[in-house]
Order: structure tokens, then sequence, then C-alpha cells
């Protein structure tokens, strides 16, 4: 068996390409949900970019069913205080997810310009929420959440629903808006006609900008306006899971890992990287200009994971009951197992998934809409 400090690592990097996985699979399904009315000019073109992730998104989602059961069982301490804590950001992140599959079903069954509209408004609306909600627990975590722990590790949580919305997270929620409308329309570029996808291209291009200038304002004030965490005196890496057996010394730098590990830039090189290639390649090569978006999503949520490491939810009342990766765990057995059987199911989701997109390849053109939906 591995040692724990190992298994602890891997879990971590695991739930970070959970994360990754999630925001990359089901970040264009939001993206172009929430510019239906945008790129759509009529009810035709809105068909076609709803048919380009109708055969897919069903699919997508189990990249979020399987982070949120790997943080369940992989980090149970982390899984109890966040849902516990954050429950009504959940139900509103939930009821986002909820609306989705609803409007894909509701917004034909009345032949009423008032009812279709009214339910494209909602996938709108899903697509922005569970977006910048994401975003904003992002920032959260370097803020730290209201939450401690007393001597027998009963969690209280001090905080409201509306506290979660302060300045950085904000910020962090619009760097996520940005990120995620640019994935939309790089997606809506490779695979809708092509005079919906010159729109895309557009669209993608200065969200893409935006998306920069966000997250570099957002490293600025990460750098320099908080203070980051870091645990004081030795570090326990294979002892039992216990955040009180700590010290948290707050007013480090969050890019004190960056300085540590140099090979963690890495991340943020790769984000800006994938930016740039949608700049250039999403108006002549689809494909490509998807890839580097999907780069810039993994590079940006890479980022901030290792800025935040070893911390997984850092506490804004009492730094000490903070969770790491060192002590929110589970059992050294139970990463183990998880890990193994990690290693033969993510291979088989992986190729499935290939396998669908492989089969649904290629762009929904007008001429098939009007002619699937008898609309002339």
């Amino acid at each position: 068996m591995l040692d724990y400090e190992i298994l602890r690592v891997i879990w971590w990097a695991l739930i970070g390409v959970l994360l990754a996985a999630f925001a990359i699979m089901d970040g264009f399904d939001f993206g172009v949900a929430a510019l239906l009315r945008v790129l759509g000019r009529d009810e035709h073109e809105r068909h076609v970019l709803l048919e380009t992730i109708e055969p897919t998104w069903e699919g997508n989602q189990v990249w979020f069913i399987l982070g949120g059961g790997a943080v369940f069982a992989a980090w149970p301490l982390l899984y109890a205080a966040s849902f516990s804590g954050l429950y009504v950001a959940m139900f509103v992140l939930l009821l986002a997810f909820i609306i989705r599959p609803v409007g894909f079903n509701f917004r034909e069954k009345v032949e009423n310009p008032t009812w279709t509209r009214a339910w494209d408004y909602g996938l709108v609306a899903s697509g922005v929420i569970v977006m910048t909600v994401c975003g904003v627990a992002f920032g959260n975590l370097f803020l730290g959440l209201p939450f401690h722990y007393d001597a027998d590790l009963r969690m209280t949580w001090e905080g409201t629903f509306f506290e979660l919305f302060r300045p950085f997270a904000l910020l962090c929620g619009l760097v996520s808006l940005s990120m995620l409308l640019t994935h939309g329309a790089a997606w809506v570029a490779m695979k809708a006609d092509e005079s919906i996808a010159a729109r895309a291209v557009t669209v993608a291009r200065i969200t893409s900008l935006i998306y920069v200038v966000l997250f570099v304002l957002a490293g600025i004030w990460l750098a320099y306006g908080l203070p980051g965490y870091a645990v004081a005196g030795p570090v326990v890496t294979d002892g039992v899971s216990n955040p009180m057996a700590k010290q948290v010394a707050v007013g480090a730098s969050w890019f004190a890992g960056y300085m540590a590990h140099p090979a963690f830039w890495i991340a943020p090189v790769v984000a800006f990287v994938g930016a740039l290639g949608v700049q250039l390649f999403v108006a002549r090569q689809g494909f490509l200009g998807f890839f580097s978006s999907c780069l810039s999503v993994a590079g940006t949520i890479a980022a901030a994971g290792f800025a935040l490491f070893p911390f997984l939810m850092p506490s804004s009342v009492d730094p000490r009951s903070s969770l790491t990766v060192w002590d929110a765990s589970s059992s050294q057995g139970t990463l183990f197992l998880m890990m193994c059987l990690a290693i033969v199911f993510l291979p088989i989701i992986i190729l499935y998934t290939t396998w669908v997109f492989r089969v649904m390849r290629g762009r929904v053109s007008l001429d098939h809409v009007r002619k699937s939906h008898n609309m002339y």
C-alpha cells in the first residue's frame, strides 16, 4: 500500500482533475445556454445551438457527480463542512442545474413565443448562475469561510449566504463567467452552422480578452491585497485527520507555494496560452480554438489549486480549524481502495466519452434543423 502522504496528494490531484473535467465538459454546456439569446437570433438558430449540446449534456454531468462522490469519500470533513455551511448556495446551484433539463424539454411543449422566450431566459439564467457561483466559491476559499471546530470536532458555521458575495469573490465569479462564456462560444464556433459560428468567434475573442484582464486583476489582488494562510510549525503529513492538531499563521503570501515550487507557474502560463490560442485559432480551426479554451479552463483551476495548497477550505474565524490536505482525508485504506477503483473506471469513462464525441462530430446545420422541425 502506498504511503498515506502520497495517497493524500494523489487524491488532492484527482479532485483537481475532476473539477477541471467538470468545468471543461459541462462548462461549454452552460456557456452555450448563457449565450442562447445572444448567438441565436431566431428560433431556427436557437434550435441549432441547443442541438449542439443536447446529445451530450447528460453524459457531461457525470464529472459533477464523480467530483461530489469523490469529495464525500476522500475528504469527508471537507464534504461535511461545505455542504452544511454552504447549504443555501448549494441549493441555488442545484436549482440552476435543474432548470436546464426542464428548459430543454418544456420550451417546445407549447407553441407560444412568450412561453418559449420564458424558458430560453431560464436556460440563460441557469448558465450564468452556475458559472458565476462556482467562481464565487473559489474566491471565498482564498478569503476564508466562517466556520470553526470545537474540541470534539463539532463544526459551527457563523456566516450567511449573502456574506459570500464579497468583492474579491465577485471578481472570481466574473473570471469564471468570462472564461466559460469563452468556452461555450468556442464550442459553438466548432459545432454550429457557419453563420452562427461567425458570431460565436466574435464573442469568444471578446470574452477571452475580458477573462485575461480579470484573471490578471485577481492575481494582483491575491498577491498584494489578501493575506495568505500557512501551516505554522512542523507539518505532519501522515497523521490522523484532525484539523485541530495544527497551528495556522495568517499573513503569508498565497503565492508562497509558487516560490517554493517554480513548476506551479506552468498552470497560469497554460491558462494564458489557452486564451491566446482562442484568439488565434477559433476562427480558422474550430477544434484548435475549442482545445485552447479547454487549456485555459484547466490552467485556471490548476493555478488556483496550486495557490491554495495544502489548504482545501481555510477558516476566516479560526484559522486553526482550516481544512488541509493533511488533516481532512479519509483513512489510508479508503484512499487506496478508491484509487484502485479510479484506475479501473476513469479510463472507461474517458474512452466512452471520447467515442460519444467522435460519433457526434460535425456541425449542426440550419438546413438540418429546418427539415427535422418542419420550420419553413
